[in-house]
C-alpha cells in the first residue's frame, strides 16, 4: 500500500490516496500504522477518498482506531495533497467529512500548497449536541466538573464536529496535562469521550495551548480544537472572536465571525515522506 505522511503543526497522520489504493479494515490499518516504534508512527490513519459532492471525500480515524468527524490540522493536508497531485488543481477546493463539506482556500507558493484557510462551519454549543450531560438544557460554559480523583475543574464546551472541552489553566506548559486529560476525555458526562484542551491568554488576541486527543493522547496541535477552544476563550470574555493561537508544534490562527457565525482556521500543511507499507 502508498502511503504520504503529512502533518500541520505537528498533528501528523498517514494519508491513503483511495483514488488509488484499496483500504479493507480501516480501524486496524489505523491501529498498525500509527505505532511509532513497529508502525509508520503518527498520530492517526486519514484516507483521501473520491467524493460525488465534493472534490474528494476524508475519513479520519485516530490512533486507537476510532473514528473522528473532523480533523482541522488533517484536512489542510488533504488539500494540499488534491493540489500537488494533481487530483484538484486550483487555488479554492472542497473536501467531503463526516462533519459535512468543507471549503478550503489554499496558500500557493511555486505551486506548491504550503497552507490553507479553512471554512470550519459554525460551533455547536448545545450540550446535548455536543454531547454532553453536564447541561441537559442549555450551554455548558465554564461548568464545574468534579472528576474522580476528587479535584474539581470547570469546562467550557463546544463541538466543531468533534466534542471538546476547554479549561483555562495559569501555565499550559506546566499543567499534568497527561493526567487531567485522560480523566476528563472518558468522564461519563461525556458519552462519545471527549477532546480536552487546556489554554492561557497571555496578551490580547494570544491563546497559549495544550491538547489532549481522544483516541491519541497529547498532541503537538489540534484543529478543532483549537477552534473550539478560541471560541470557549470569547464565550468566556478572554478574547475578542480572535486569536494566534501557540500550539506545542507550532501556530494557528483561529477568528469566529460572529456576525456569520462561522470559525475560520488558517495554519501550514507539509508532506515529510512518502513510501509503501507492508502489513
Amino acid at each position: 500500500m502508498l502511503f504520504t505522511k503529512m502533518h500541520g503543526c505537528g498533528n501528523d497522520y498517514v494519508y491513503v490516496d483511495c483514488f488509488r489504493e484499496a483500504v479493507t479494515d480501516a480501524a486496524v490499518l489505523a491501529v498498525e500504522v500509527s505505532d511509532r516504534h513497529f508502525g509508520i508512527g503518527s498520530d492517526g490513519l486519514i484516507l483521501i477518498i473520491p467524493s460525488e459532492k465534493a472534490d474528494c471525500r476524508m475519513e479520519m480515524y485516530n490512533a486507537d482506531g476510532s473514528r473522528a468527524a473532523m480533523c482541522g490540522n488533517g484536512i489542510r493536508c488533504v488539500g494540499k495533497y488534491i493540489y500537488d497531485h494533481g487530483i484538484a488543481k486550483k487555488p479554492v477546493v472542497t473536501v467531503d467529512t463526516d462533519a459535512g463539506v468543507k471549503t478550503l482556500k489554499l496558500q500557493i507558493e511555486d505551486d506548491i500548497c504550503v497552507g490553507a484557510t479553512v471554512n470550519m462551519g459554525a460551533p455547536i454549543l448545545e450540550a446535548t449536541e455536543i454531547p454532553t450531560t453536564l447541561a441537559p438544557n442549555g450551554n455548558v460554559i465554564n461548568t464545574r466538573l468534579e472528576l474522580s480523583d476528587g479535584k474539581t475543574v470547570y469546562v467550557t464546551c463546544v463541538s466543531m464536529g468533534n466534542p471538546h472541552a476547554t479549561i483555562v489553566v495559569d501555565n499550559p506548559k506546566t499543567y499534568p496535562v497527561h493526567e487531567v486529560g485522560r480523566t476528563i476525555e472518558r468522564h461519563p458526562a461525556f458519552p462519545e469521550r471527549v477532546n480536552v484542551h487546556f489554554i492561557s491568554v497571555p496578551a490580547p488576541g494570544k491563546i497559549t495551548i495544550r491538547t489532549w486527543e481522544r483516541g491519541s493522547g497529547e498532541t503537538l496541535a489540534c484543529g478543532t480544537g483549537n477552534c473550539a477552544a478560541l471560541v470557549a476563550a470569547t464565550l468566556l470574555g478572554l478574547c475578542d472572536g480572535e486569536a494566534d493561537m501557540t500550539t506545542l508544534g507550532g501556530e494557528l490562527h483561529i477568528k469566529w465571525d460572529r456576525a456569520e457565525n462561522t470559525v475560520y482556521m488558517t495554519g501550514p500543511a507539509a508532506e515529510v515522506f512518502s513510501g509503501e507499507y507492508r502489513a
